[in-house]
């Protein structure tokens, strides 16, 4: 048997991350669904100890010490986009999308409890195929597995990547199909047919020498350590009162502390880029190390409460759509960002900007819908929906 110490087990899912990549570009069928190349490799370690657990065989122990600070630097780094200046760009639209979102996530709770009720199964296990994993994603559902765990369910981390990778794959199935109905439905065009082409982020102009580049990529990683550490006493401080909350919070909540004062004075210049790099880097290797390490024989006997509530959860954001397009406005940009609505509800936000790409390609430009479903995707719906979990974690555990 194979033991690890926390590096070693570092540089093993750097790997299982590299052989994701490579599993991505060579089998198209992954990349079309976004998958993420981490859970991809990282699955494959976990198939592989499933088969050596099947035949009574252990081939290595892992330490995961590394995992916790990566998951939080993670979720910090979301913490630091979540500016309200960029919550203004849109007006009142960004916060009817938001809310959409955080109302459409408590359903997808009450719905998984309805289904785990009917299975006999905990409330939570209903919780944890909800929101946790299908607006969360996979990095959602593994942060919150301990508290679930704590809360009697068993095998949380492997039934929040089941629920997490199916969510995924099923929006990108359903997301484009459902919103060409709409647009063929009612009619709708784009404002200019003609252009064909997704917004993209434009260039500054402006290249940095490599000594700012280390400056800036230092002061990101100092400025995210500091989140850190200032959010452990404030994560500290509030479970104090009684209150479960994932190890991230307080380390998001003081992020977006840091982006809004440094938004308002200039103080730190903070470089956004370089804080969603660091991020991405370390969303990559935590998602690996706790696929690496998961338990996959845990997920007997659960394999049909999962599809129900799955089966369910795709009708009604399907139905939902329909809610989204008139309360946005009844317009083909409203409509494209139903399209977003369901790849990130079902997935995650890389799985919306595919939908949204591809509906694009064929019927035409959404600025619009660019500018606000990626806002909410991307940064908002985590704070919101971190409290909803949080909520129903309190009240059912």
């Amino acid at each position: 048997m194979l033991q690890l110490d926390a590096v070693q087990t570092l540089a093993v899912a750097g790997l299982a991350l590299f052989l994701g990549y490579g599993l991505c570009r060579a089998i198209p069928l992954l990349g079309r669904y976004n998958l993420p190349p981490p859970v991809i490799g990282g699955l494959v370690f976990a198939l592989v100890a499933w088969f050596a657990h099947s035949r009574e065989t252990t081939l290595w122990t892992m330490d995961t010490a590394l995992q916790t600070p990566l998951m939080i630097a993670f979720f910090t780094t979301i913490g630091f986009n979540a500016s309200l200046k960029l919550l203004k760009i849109s007006g009142g639209q960004v916060i009817v999308f938001l809310a959409l979102a955080s109302v459409f996530a408590v359903v997808q709770n009450l719905v998984g409890m309805a289904v785990a009720v009917g299975f006999d199964l905990p409330p939570l296990f209903g919780v944890l195929a909800g929101s946790t994993t299908l607006t969360g994603g996979p990095a959602t559902g593994l942060a919150f597995a301990p508290l679930f765990e704590e809360a009697g369910i068993r095998g949380a981390e492997s039934i929040a990547v089941a629920s997490a990778m199916a969510g995924i794959v099923l929006g990108g199935l359903v997301g484009g199909p459902i919103i060409t109905v709409l647009v063929r439905r009612f009619r709708l065009v784009a404002s200019d047919p003609r252009d064909h082409d997704a917004p993209t982020e434009g260039a500054s102009g402006h290249l940095q020498t490599e000594a700012q580049r280390e400056y800036s990529a230092l002061k990101s990683i100092v400025v995210i350590l500091v989140a850190m550490w200032i959010g452990a006493g404030v994560s500290g401080w509030i479970s104090a009162t009684g209150v479960t909350l994932p190890a991230y919070v307080g380390a998001m909540l003081v992020g977006a502390v840091i982006r809004n004062l440094d938004d308002a004075t200039g103080w730190i210049k903070l470089s956004v880029p370089t804080i969603e790099l660091v991020g991405n880097v370390c969303l990559a290797l935590f998602l690996s190390v706790a696929l690496m390490n998961l338990r996959l024989w845990e997920l007997a006997g659960l394999a049909m409460p999962l599809l129900v509530n799955l089966g369910l959860q795709v009708a009604i954001v399907a139905a939902f759509c329909l809610v989204v397009f008139r309360v946005m406005g009844r317009d083909y940009d409203a409509a494209v960002m139903g399209g977003g609505f369901i790849g990130f509800m079902l997935g995650t936000t890389a799985n919306a900007m595919a939908v949204m790409r591809t509906l694009v390609e064929r019927y035409g430009a959404a600025p619009r819908a660019f500018l606000v479903a990626p806002l909410v995707g991307a940064f908002f719906i985590d704070f919101t929906n971190a409290l909803i979990i949080t909520f129903f974690i309190n009240a059912f555990a």
